[in-house]
């Protein structure tokens, strides 16, 4: 488990902006089987492509015409039930952190793994997330 000091200021950085914290394998399961889309990314103290990833997931949302229904996320290394728990629903992926996971009416629609997100700027993180929020929102 990582330490509060490393990964509070990165969870911050998105419920700060909106996100709603995933922090149990009920909150997620009651979250993903609403009506509608969900975003949910499962955030990470990993430099290389979390730091794009957060905010490459900031700008889609902030600029896009049509947006997820509901904006989550949980920790990866601390949020331990919650992350555990949305893996379940990403299956047949494999667990990876960062990652982010677009849902609708409970189903799994776009996936960004991390070697997605690797060596990538935020802007293509979020130029991938406008597309399929205007393909599944």
């Amino acid at each position: 488990m990582y330490p509060a000091e490393l990964v509070m200021p990165r969870k911050a950085e998105l419920t700060d902006n909106g996100f709603d914290e995933l922090l149990t394998s009920g909150s997620v399961d009651d979250t993903l089987k609403k009506e509608g889309t969900t975003l949910v990314v499962i955030n990470s103290v990993c430099g290389c492509s979390a730091a794009t990833a957060r905010p490459g997931v900031l700008m889609a949302v902030a600029h896009s015409e049509k947006k997820p229904d509901r904006l989550t996320t949980a920790f990866a290394g601390y949020d331990l039930e919650a992350v555990q728990q949305i893996r379940t629903h990403l299956l047949p992926y494999p667990p990876s952190s960062p990652s982010i996971a677009l849902f609708k009416d409970g189903q799994l629609v776009h996936f960004i793994e991390r070697h997605m997100i690797e060596g990538r700027s935020a802007q293509m993180i979020a130029a991938n997330l406008a597309d399929a929020f205007e393909q599944y929102c």
